[in-house]
């Protein structure tokens, strides 16, 4: 199982300085990836009476390709976006974005990606909140044909290409697609289209009614559910050794450890409980 953790990105400076102490700090204390969550823009509350959700337009998120392309020049460290949200974005320009990144990390790149919940984000960019889920199934194709074919050509619902192409093409061929989401819909979207898929979940029934989802879609598609990696999310902390036998326990591939909202200070707060937890847990 592969053991990675959260890039902490609402509670560090969002400065050059950090970013580097940090995935440094991480890198030496043996963890074999870095998952940065995304967003563009946050709603203001005082326009949006009775907001509620889990982060606003003072919440701090790094834009994850630019990021990346600054890891890359300080770790071998494997970069994922967990996740980004693509069906705000324009597909071609998320190909040639995670392309160049795949490339800068010599191939140690994963695109998490997802539908997002965040109606104001989508209005901001210019897209339709409501067919997410019809865009994202076509923009997973598209992508892997831009990832492996010189030109292409494209007449969708959504995205055309006619004869175009980009270059330089990436180092893997496709890029591995993993999808997140905590709904029956995200799980069979997983099984019937995705590499692997981050599960928000926790071992037990819960885990195991979406595996059943994601071993469903993957059986209409005609493929091996046993092929789609599962990616467990857990805590810094005293328990996270249990937690993580508990993954383990259940066949994850992939695990990565969160240290946001654990009260740590500063990169040094937030590598102690990392360090901590890398002594309990085998890496």
């Amino acid at each position: 199982m592969q053991i990675g953790v959260v890039y902490p990105q609402t509670e560090l400076a969002p400065d050059p300085v950090t970013v580097r102490a940090y995935v440094r700090g991480v890198e030496q204390l043996g963890f074999r990836h870095i998952l940065a969550y995304d967003h563009v823009v946050g709603a203001d509350p005082a326009f949006y009476p009775g907001w509620e959700g889990p982060y606003d337009v003072d919440t701090t998120f790094h834009e994850p390709f630019v990021m990346f392309g600054f890891m890359a020049a300080e770790t071998r460290l494997e970069l994922v976006t967990g996740i980004l949200i693509t069906p705000q974005r324009q597909t071609a320009l998320i190909a040639k974005q995670a392309a160049e990144v795949d490339i800068l990390t010599e191939g140690r790149f994963r695109l998490g990606i997802g539908v997002g919940w965040n109606r104001v984000e989508y209005e901001s960019l210019g897209q339709n909140f409501h067919t997410r889920g019809r865009r994202q199934e076509e923009q997973i194709g598209l992508l892997r044909r831009l990832w492996t074919e010189r030109s292409v050509e494209h007449d969708g619902e959504f995205d055309r290409i006619e004869g175009a192409g980009i270059a330089p093409l990436p180092v893997q061929r496709p890029i591995p697609i993993w999808m997140g989401g905590a709904s029956e819909a995200a799980y069979r979207r997983a099984g019937r289209l995705a590499d692997g898929f981050f599960h928000m979940t926790s071992p037990g029934e819960p885990l195991s009614q979406a595996l059943e989802h994601v071993a469903a879609g993957a059986s209409l598609a005609g493929r091996d559910p046993g092929s789609i990696g599962i990616e467990g999310r857990i805590q810094a902390g005293e328990h996270a050794a249990r937690h993580a036998d508990k993954w383990r326990g259940a066949g994850a591939s992939h695990l990565t450890i969160n240290t946001m909202g654990g009260g740590h200070e500063g990169v040094g707060g937030h590598l102690k409980a990392l360090e901590l937890t890398a002594k309990a847990i085998p890496l």
